[in-house]
């Protein structure tokens, strides 16, 4: 913990000394996910999630080939699509990964530039740079593979005053139900295989100009029976923040074994989505059928006030609700967080998602590792894959 809190801090104040600005990055523009059945996919998100109908492309929009819903709830944009034959080549990725993460969308402002500085320095093109327009005027998009099979699409949208992309049209519904205060993306989590997390923690330095602002090992990150190591990379303005995964030796498989196994290669994990207010998100999640991991023992709620230390005194959730909710606290010298994490949102036991409140804490909750990823193996244990 208290090598968190050193690197946090040093990272808060040192990080972008001399970080390279060559690739300035605007926010997260949005995620696409590749999935069997969009329109159910999309249900699903609207009705547990509290996403809002926002944009659409199909064979009503001229798109023979593949269908795209997209999502959004405050600042998130989620773009779900599925092929329409079987000569797609997004076939090929669910057939091999199940529903998963394809591409994540950086908002830049000249993403042929993004493009060309990246290529330059060892970039591997998944699509040159495209000028795509309609009576609203006209997108660039350009992409690059990272690690796995998945993508940083570079988004330009200066010129554009349309909803979303040019061939998507406004998605009308009577059924929208209301949003559980999901505000954005605090963070995208990618696993890798053995021996990769360096070979990708110097990629991002070098080919996107982002700085590893935060470590933990295997002596960090470890239980009785699995272990793991991870970095933390993060853009120039600190809005891009993309921690690594990699397995570690240990007497049993850990939960990123268990991904690499089922998912078939590397891929993104979770993504962490931000609240002002966890106990009411989680509150109304729950309500709507999202099923959270089991909770840690009476014992960690009862160590919170030593965990928090001096942050007590402004924490304003009560600890017995936090413990009806199985929510997690930690902190750090800047504030507190509280974070929480699903199961498995799909039948292979890849993806899912953290929700995160910050209080002025910049870490990522280290302080809560053991008992995660005890209650992460509680269920490998269930599923026959410790």
């Amino acid at each position: 913990m208290a090598k968190e809190l050193e690197s946090v801090e040093y990272g808060l104040e040192k990080i972008f000394e001399g970080a390279q600005d060559f690739l300035p990055l605007l926010g997260t523009d949005y995620v696409e996910f590749y999935v069997g059945n969009a329109k159910q996919s999309a249900h699903y998100y609207k009705t547990a999630f509290g996403y809002q109908s926002y944009a659409y492309k199909g064979l009503e929009t001229g798109s023979r080939d593949q269908v795209s819903y997209v999502l959004k709830q405050d600042k998130i944009k989620l773009v779900l699509t599925t092929p329409l034959n079987s000569q797609s080549p997004i076939n090929d990725h669910i057939v091999k990964h199940g529903d998963g993460v394809k591409v994540i969308a950086l908002w830049v402002d000249d993403a042929k530039k993004a493009y060309d500085e990246t290529i330059s320095r060892g970039a591997k093109s998944y699509m040159a740079p495209e000028v795509e327009s309609d009576e609203y005027g006209e997108i660039v998009r350009a992409g690059i593979y990272t690690y796995g099979e998945t993508v940083h699409m570079f988004v330009e949208r200066k010129n554009y005053t349309g909803l979303f992309l040019p061939g998507f049209v406004e998605w009308k519904s009577d059924y929208n139900p209301e949003s559980v205060g999901l505000k954005y993306i605090d963070h995208m989590v990618g696993n890798v295989g053995w021996g990769e997390m360096d070979t990708w923690v110097k990629w991002y330095e070098e080919v996107m100009g982002f700085v590893n602002f935060l470590s933990f090992d295997d002596k960090q990150i470890h239980t009785e029976y699995s272990a793991l190591m991870s970095k933390v990379m993060s853009n120039g303005n600190g809005r891009i923040k993309f921690p690594i995964n990699e397995p570690a030796e240990a007497a049993k498989k850990s939960q990123i074994e268990e991904y690499l196994d089922f998912y078939e290669g590397p891929g993104v994990q979770h993504l962490a989505l931000a609240t002002d207010d966890i106990v009411a998100t989680v509150a109304q999640l729950k309500a709507r059928g999202v099923e959270f991991l089991p909770p840690p023992p009476q014992s960690y709620y009862d160590m919170i006030p030593e965990r928090l230390g001096s942050h007590m005194d402004i924490m304003k959730e009560d600890i017995a609700k936090l413990q009806e909710l199985s929510i997690l606290v930690d902190a750090d010298e800047e504030g507190y967080l509280l974070q929480i994490f699903t199961k498995p949102v799909e039948d292979r036991p890849t993806l899912f998602y953290e929700i995160i409140q910050r209080m002025g804490a910049k870490g990522f909750g280290a302080g809560n590792f053991k008992a995660l990823f005890e209650s992460i193996e509680r269920e490998q244990a269930k599923r026959g894959t410790l």
